[in-house]
Order: C-alpha cells, then structure tokens, then sequence
C-alpha cells in the first residue's frame, strides 16, 4: 500500500468534534503527541520488564493514522501530500548522511 492510499483509507474514519479546520489540525495534533507517548510509555515498560517490542505495532499504527490525517488537513497550506512529505523526509536524512550530520541537532544539519 503506498501512503497516499493509506492516507485515503484513514480520512474514511476521521471524526472530529468540529468542522473548523484550526481544531481538526489542535485536535489530531493533541492525538499525535497522545500516541506517541503511548508508543514510549510502552517502550519504557519493554525496557523495564524485559519484554517483547510485538505489541508497539498497533500503537506506531495510531501514530501513522494520526500523521496520514493530520497531513491531509495541512496540505492546502503545505503543498504536499503524504508520499511527498515521505520522500522529502528520506531526501533530507540522505543529504545529511552525505555530509556525515545525522548525528547532532537543529534543523540545519
């Protein structure tokens, strides 16, 4: 499945409590950080308990709906859909290991 279908398959079962595009964008932000803390919350326990990493693909599964919908409410301003913003993103990560700055911080690596 390419992203853009995924991202078509996700819109299906978006429900906000609001038309407003401003808190669509809040309001699926709000769920991103909210599952991706799930996904740390429960790499945490792995680390602590020893456990299996098996049951965090459900949990990046929400990250990826949350991103998929969230980018699809930012497009107008941004131009780019969900199989752009992945191949801009794997673009900027090969440019920076050219230059041997993957490690490091800030944007402008």
């Amino acid at each position: 499945m390419y992203m853009n279908q995924y991202q078509t398959k996700a819109l299906e079962t978006a429900i906000f409590p609001d038309e407003d595009q401003t808190v669509a964008i809040a309001y699926l932000s709000l769920g991103l950080c909210g599952e991706a803390g799930e996904v740390a919350n429960k790499i945490k326990k792995c680390i602590r308990d020893g456990n299996s990493y098996s049951g965090i693909a459900d949990e990046l599964g929400d990250v990826l709906w949350y991103i998929a919908v969230l980018a699809h409410y930012l497009e107008a301003d941004t131009a780019m859909d969900l199989n752009d913003i992945a191949a801009k993103n794997l673009y900027k990560l090969s440019e920076r290991a050219k230059r041997g700055t993957l490690q490091g911080s800030g944007d402008n690596r």
